[in-house]
């Protein structure tokens, strides 16, 4: 994690160095090497023009970075305090920003890469929404990876960031991406990471949401994001992240609907309806979709539940069926068939159906 410092630097006795010092300079400590010094395994690289890389968890960048922007009045100060892989989840956050200097938090991951201008133009969105995670568009290496998800990341409009926070993909502005003032993310609280396997970016990204907090995303690619398939992130447990989902939708959307229809009568749509509480539950009134033989069938049973007789649900098709939605189908999947069939009936987002795909 990096903090970025927005100072004045004038008057006798203050430090002028846009660099943090350490023992030994001001402050009783040492000053930072006068110039870069990596020391990860792998070294820094620079793939393409423009583009200038944040170092890895063992990498020190001590001298004025690129990326770092400086007016006449009010420099940037920015201080890199990597945190270190522990091999659980992902990075080892929990003591990055109280061991780092700053007003503004930035969370890079390494071998991703930052254009120059992400400081600056994150700053500027953070200065005029400062309760919110500010993120960016991404460039993938490679370029055909998870190009669903990527799309998904870029083209999220301002109201689905908020919106579509339900679905499997997580986060609506990926944690590399992330830029926030540390007065906000001292108020959310710390990372979660109480051990393997723990979805912190989620876990903190709900906390964050559940108090009032905004999210916004600069839209310009300032992160070229590579794809690891041997990420620790992968190390997360789809039914762990399942759960967490499944728990926000009931805190903050199911208590204001009286009544709702799942979209999908199939597995996923099933696996929802069972994961529910007894009380969510009674609140379906009906499944909905395109597949005839489903239709045909009339209604999903129960099987598994203690009731007497078995609850059994409706299976209408979509054009039968009545919102609020929650929709259990996967987007940019059908060569936009759903899509069309969800435009075709004018629904509001957010309000008359949420995704939870």
């Amino acid at each position: 994690m990096w903090a970025v410092e927005r100072r004045r630097l004038r008057g006798r006795g203050g430090c002028r160095s846009a660099w943090p010092c350490g023992p030994g300079g001001p402050r009783g400590r040492r000053r930072w090497p006068l110039r870069p010094t990596c020391r990860s395994s792998s070294p820094c690289t620079t793939p393409s023009p423009g583009w200038t890389s944040a170092c890895g968890p063992s990498c020190s960048r001590t001298s004025k970075a690129p990326w770092s922007s400086r007016s006449s009045t009010t420099p940037v100060r920015i201080s890199l305090r990597p945190s270190l892989r522990d091999g659980r989840g992902g990075w080892k956050t929990r003591g990055s920003p109280w061991s780092s200097e700053g007003t503004t938090l930035l969370h890079p991951e390494e071998d991703d890469v930052m254009m120059p201008q992400r400081v600056r133009l994150q700053l500027e969105a953070a200065a005029q929404h400062p309760t919110s995670i500010i993120g960016c568009r991404v460039r993938r290496e490679p370029p055909n990876s998870t190009e669903r998800y990527t799309r998904w990341i870029n083209q999220l409009t301002p109201d689905q960031l908020l919106t579509q926070v339900f679905t499997s993909n997580g986060p609506t502005v990926i944690m590399p991406t992330w830029f926030c003032s540390r007065a906000w993310f001292s108020h959310v609280g710390p990372f979660d990471e109480g051990g393997q396997g723990v979805p912190e970016d989620l876990l903190f990204f709900y906390d964050h949401l559940r108090k009032g907090g905004g999210v916004v995303r600069v839209d310009q690619s300032l992160l070229l994001y590579r794809y690891l398939p041997d990420a620790a992130t992968h190390s997360v447990l789809e039914t762990t992240i399942w759960t967490h989902r499944v728990r926000f939708l009931e805190e903050r959307v199911l208590p204001r609907w009286t009544a709702f229809t799942i979209w999908n009568a199939g597995r996923q749509g099933r696996r929802l309806y069972r994961s529910l509480t007894a009380e969510a539950r009674r609140k379906v009134v009906a499944f909905c979709d395109v597949d005839e033989n489903k239709i045909r069938k009339g209604f999903y049973c129960h099987e598994d539940s203690q009731e007497r007789p078995k609850p059994r649900v409706p299976i209408l098709h979509f054009r039968a069926a009545r919102p609020p939605f929650v929709i259990c189908v996967k987007l940019d999947l059908t060569g936009g068939a759903f899509e069309d069939n969800l435009r075709s009936l004018r629904l509001r987002e957010g309000q008359d159906f949420l995704h939870f795909s």
